[in-house]
């Protein structure tokens, strides 16, 4: 059976646990080779492992999100080896604190900034030309419900979700006329460690899988996927486009 993504090169942030590395694990099941980046070596070796078992395959790219020099510099390798990028998911983040906003220490909202922020500026700003290059270039950012909703002490986390969402939208406006598109993906309760952090007493066995929020969101990366600047909500098991 012919696989939806075979020959289409996808780029992968955070990919060594939870979303994803479920969602690289989706897309090198459908065909795509997986640039997968996280800080743990660890983690991306075992992804590798499970990549290759499943008849995939997948190049490694151990980073730090925050090594923006390094981001800048990941463009010229794909462009040396495809010539594109078809898939880009931005999905590495954090949580940062819940807490008051006057006592939400300097250096973690600067951590949300670089992390939720400035890095997927700089991966838009490394991996254009290449998305372009693509007959159908696909960038799925992650972002949160939180980023529309003004509750006390997520004000951190909030604020970075928000100006990510702004960040997507208005690149997705420049990429009007082009081949390729960009959207964003609010995955809801997820069985996460980052919910985890968010809700400690959370019985993360009633919430969904990363595994199925991969699933349904596949289809944003299809070259068939034909929605811009678009925000993507995973609720009860069903993709949504958020009026």
């Amino acid at each position: 059976m012919a696989k939806s993504l075979a020959g289409r090169i996808a780029l992968v942030t955070g990919a060594s646990r939870g979303i994803g590395r479920a969602i690289a694990l989706r897309l090198a099941r459908e065909g795509a080779h997986v640039i997968a980046t996280a800080r743990t070596v660890g983690g991306l070796e075992e992804l590798d492992d499970d990549i290759q078992a499943s008849g995939g395959s997948t190049t490694l790219v151990p980073l730090d999100i925050k090594d923006f020099a390094g981001i800048d510099r990941l463009g010229t390798p794909i462009a040396e080896r495809w010539g594109k990028l078809d898939i880009l998911v931005g999905n590495a983040g954090i949580l940062g604190a819940l807490t008051p906003l006057q006592h939400l220490k300097p250096e973690t909202f600067d951590d949300l900034m670089a992390i939720n922020v400035t890095a997927n500026y700089r991966l838009i700003r490394s991996l254009e030309p290449l998305i372009r290059a693509s007959d159908a270039g696909r960038a799925i950012f992650v972002t949160s419900g939180a980023d529309h909703k003004a509750t006390a002490y997520w004000g951190g986390y909030a604020a970075s979700k928000a100006a990510l969402n702004m960040l997507v939208r208005t690149w997705a406006a420049e990429l009007e006329t082009t081949n390729a598109t960009a959207n964003l993906l609010d995955p809801g309760p997820v069985a996460t460690r980052l919910r985890r952090q968010a809700m400690p007493g959370e019985d993360q066995s009633t919430l969904p899988t990363p595994e199925q929020l991969a699933d349904a969101m596949i289809s944003l990366c299809s070259p068939d996927a034909t929605g811009n600047g678009g925000i993507h909500e995973f609720r009860n098991g069903v993709l949504t486009q958020r009026s």
